[in-house]
């Protein structure tokens, strides 16, 4: 009952807040480890959230999981997406980006795992098992449905606020989203994440 009204009750990645401006927050992440499939929505029927299933399979969120050991592993948020053709820095939301129309879609592992070979394999062989080194991030939180309008908008935003305070972007933004779909809307939290030096 609580994820219908946004109660978030996984883990969620560690960070240090570094600056608070009224706009946004400088954050450090910690290494973490992250399960991630990049795919073509149009193979989901135009669906850009079409890898969810690949990923909650391999994590046996919804069932037997879908790795070597085979081992339940704990879900996390955010769930992040990103643009594919970037290098992926980014752990735990769920970050969605179509420039390239390629989508990745990446869960940030729980802290327990450390290195990526301490993951259990995966058995689809579209599923990477990538370590995220220490990354610093421009973020801006907001409610409601991260409709690809609203992303557009804060990140066009996010991305003036931190130029003009001398900060440097030195990546395409990820789209991190922390509830499950049922949430009631005005009740998620969304992050929209710039990598900055």
């Amino acid at each position: 009952m609580g994820m219908v009204f946004g109660k978030i009750g996984v883990e969620t990645p560690k960070y240090e807040v570094i600056k608070t401006t009224q706009d946004y927050e400088i954050r450090k992440y910690a290494p973490s480890v992250a399960a991630e499939v990049t795919y073509d929505p149009s193979q989901f029927k135009g669906d850009k959230d079409g890898g969810f299933m690949i990923l909650a399979n391999y994590i046996g969120a919804l069932g037997n999981p879908q790795n070597t050991k085979p081992e339940k592993i704990a879900m996390t948020a955010p769930v992040i997406t990103k643009d594919s053709a970037e290098k992926i820095a980014m752990t735990a939301p769920v970050v969605t980006n179509e420039r390239n129309k390629m989508v990745t879609m990446q869960f940030i592992l729980p802290a327990s795992y450390e290195k990526a070979e301490e993951v259990p394999k995966p058995i689809d062989e579209r599923v990477v098992i990538r370590e995220e080194g220490e990354r610093k991030y421009g973020v801006v939180k907001f409610g409601g449905v991260a409709s690809d309008e609203v992303v557009k908008e804060k990140v066009e935003k996010l991305k003036l606020s931190l130029e003009k305070d001398g900060f440097k972007v030195v990546g395409d933004f990820l789209l991190g989203r922390y509830n499950p779909p049922w949430t009631i809307p005005m009740f998620r939290t969304n992050e929209v994440m710039i990598p900055v030096e």
